[in-house]
This record gives C-alpha cells, structure tokens and sequence, in this order.
C-alpha cells in the first residue's frame, strides 16, 4: 500500500518515572478505555491511531499520541522508535487495533478476507516483530493481544475475522515459548461484548442475540474490561494465557 512514514506527536516529558505501553486502536471505545486505565495507574502511554492522532483528554504528558498502519512494516518501526526516543523503553505492547468486514463466506470478497487478517494478526506479528528486539535487551516486557469469543467458537457472518482471532491465540502460544527464556511475557484477553462502535453498528436483533449469548444476558463495561487488562499487565509470573472476560461457554474448535 506504500503509505508515508507515521504521523508523531511526542509528549512533552522525558521522565524516567512510570512504565511505558504502546496501545494500538486507540482511537476506539476500547482502546480509549485502556489509555484512561494506564494512564490513571501510573503509566505513560503511547496511543495509537490508524488514521488520525486519538483524544487523549487532559492526560498531558503523560500520553505520547501517534498515528499507526498496524499493517505497514514502517510504521509498526517507526511508532516504536519514536517512543524509545521519548520515553528510553517499552514495557507492554497491547495490540488492540481491529476491524470487521462481516459477510457470509460463500459471498465474502478476497479483499474483506484480506484486509480483517491483516489489521489483527499480520498487524500483531508487525507489532511484535518491532517491539521485541527493545524488550528483549531490558529482559522484560509483554504482549497483550486483544482477542475475541469469536476465535473460539466461530460466529455466522465472520469466518474472516473468526480465523482472525484463532490465528492470534495461537501466535501467542508460540511467541509466547519463544521469548519466556528472556523474561518477556506474552498473553491474549478476549474482552466480550462491548459497547462499541463495533457493536453499535450491528443490527438491534444481531446485537441483541450476541448479549443473548451470555449467561448474565449483558454487555461488558469498558472500565471494567481495562481494569482486567491492567492486572494481567502488572501480572510478572503468568505468561502464554487466554483471559475471557464475559459469561459466553463454548468449546474450542
């Protein structure tokens, strides 16, 4: 797609104070939330865009506000280095960009096929692949993925963004083993439903059916979900672990 290098815009500090995590989709209901949550819990932030620099309220300086293409190798690079010329390191990664193009598989075009696995699991490989080398010199750091129900059990409608998200449970396995030796760790949280733009664009009877599917019959709360994403970041001995965080059951494909 050749687009043009990342735009940045640094935080005004240098502080060597607090951890560092990058957010990426953090223009979005969820990754908002996250940058709140991180923010409130002491650290500074990178916050990630796709197409255009996120709100980021009155965090000030402790947010490092940026646009990224999760798809383009040069961003995914770019964005990392600029936030280890700020802020000297990168404790967490949280991949959280994603998009649905949802049809039926037997109607799905290539290009929706393609475009739903390139934001969530070639962007999670660009991401790691530019974030390790940094993490794996401080011999610390994790990965969070932000996975989804849907690549457990399947949902009608989105074979592409299903295949998505099994794809991303199963690079966390593997990287997971990969970089256990140089104390990074690296896990995926499915986050349920959420009132997003996502889930606001579905139809009543869709979203309705999909709350339906929860025992408790109702959505998550972002606040809540962030909270969750907060601790398994603080968390320093688990690693390679799938965190659901909604009442759905359903079995492993």
């Amino acid at each position: 797609m050749g687009r043009s290098a990342p735009i940045v815009k640094p935080g005004l500090g240098s502080s060597e104070r607090g951890r560092v995590a990058l957010v990426t989709g953090a223009g979005g209901g969820l990754g908002g939330a996250l940058v709140r949550a991180f923010v409130g819990e002491g650290w500074r932030v990178a916050a990630a865009g796709h197409d255009r620099l996120p709100e980021t309220g009155d965090a000030g300086e402790a947010v490092f506000p940026c646009v990224l293409d999760v798809t383009q190798r040069n961003h995914c690079e770019s964005v990392v280095a600029a936030v280890e010329a700020q802020w000297g390191r990168l404790d967490l990664l949280i991949h959280n960009a994603g998009v649905t193009a949802d049809r039926l598989l037997a109607t799905m075009s290539e290009a929706d096929w393609d475009t739903v696995l390139d934001v969530h699991l070639k962007g999670a490989f660009l991401c790691c692949q530019a974030v390790l080398p940094m993490m794996i010199r401080q011999r610390e750091g994790q990965v969070l993925n932000i996975g989804s129900f849907s690549g457990r059990a399947g949902a009608v409608g989105q074979s592409n963004y299903a295949a998505a998200k099994a794809g991303l449970i199963g690079l966390t396995m593997s990287l997971a083993r990969e970089v256990a030796e140089f104390g990074v760790r690296v896990n995926v949280v499915l986050p349920g439903v959420l009132p997003t733009r996502m889930t606001a664009a579905m139809t009543r009877v869709a979203r309705e059916a999909l709350v339906g599917g929860n025992l408790l019959k109702r959505m998550n709360s972002l606040e809540e979900v962030a909270s969750l994403v907060v601790a398994v970041a603080s968390a320093r001995d688990v690693s390679g672990q799938v965190f659901q965080w909604d009442s759905r059951i359903g079995r492993w494909a």
